[in-house]
């Protein structure tokens, strides 16, 4: 699947643990430069963006069956509704949060073929630490009956936002009082869970980042956090 893609340079950004909205803004701002660029017949940096959340539950805005939103924020999680894909999740402490901001135009023109390849940097990071994980029919990647990481993402004119979520050392409590994505009978696990060890999401970046780069076929280059594009000033 990775010959398809041209190669490419990614811009990459780790923001540590942040507000959700703080990540949406984060997005929000790339994807209006990519937007501008392509008005103006020029090029805007694909750019890859890691960070944590502090505890939230999301859903797709036209996911239309969470009722129970007071009792969701009453456990210490936030609820936002996004543009994203899919239904209701949980996001927060000890799950990597992969957002890339990517013109599809420059890798790969195919929403399907899109989600198969973060599926696969899902799945290429859990071998790498040893977990077997799968991908079904149900979205995301699995390890048997449970999923350990979540894909939700939005495209618009082939720009792309949003992505995944891979479950590193989260506490799975939180899923206990949604069912995630609306899948009846599924559980959720970790790379924590899978290896008896206390993977969190530091320990598990640079695998990530290094099975992005195998499946995107890209060069990812790390830029300052602070700043829309410039590079990280090593002075």
């Amino acid at each position: 699947m990775a010959d398809k893609v041209r190669k490419s340079v990614v811009l990459y950004k780790n923001l540590g643990r942040i507000n959700y909205k703080d990540g949406l803004a984060a997005m929000k701002q790339l994807t209006k430069l990519h937007m501008k660029s392509m008005k103006s017949n020029s090029q805007s940096p694909n750019t890859l963006i890691i960070c944590e959340h502090f505890p939230v539950y999301t859903t797709g805005i036209r996911d239309k069956s969470v009722k129970d939103v007071d009792y969701l924020e009453k456990l210490g999680a936030e609820f936002q509704y996004t543009d994203r894909g899919g239904l209701i999740t949980f996001h927060g402490p000890g799950q990597l949060m992969c957002y890339p901001i990517l013109n599809l135009t420059q890798f790969i023109q195919n929403v399907r073929c899109y989600n198969e390849m973060l599926e696969e940097v899902g799945i290429r990071t859990c071998k790498k630490f040893g977990v077997v994980a799968k991908r079904t029919s149900n979205p995301g990647v699995w390890v048997d009956d449970c999923k350990i990481a979540a894909i939700g993402f939005h495209v618009s004119r082939w720009i792309t936002s949003h992505g995944l979520a891979l479950n590193c050392n989260v506490d799975l409590g939180w899923f206990d009082h949604i069912v995630p994505c609306g899948l009846v009978g599924k559980g959720a696990t970790s790379l924590s869970v899978e290896t008896w060890k206390n993977i969190n999401v530091e320990k598990t970046t640079a695998p990530f980042i290094e099975s992005f780069q195998e499946v995107f076929n890209c060069e990812l280059t790390q830029v300052d956090s602070n700043s829309e594009t410039g590079m990280k000033n090593s002075n």
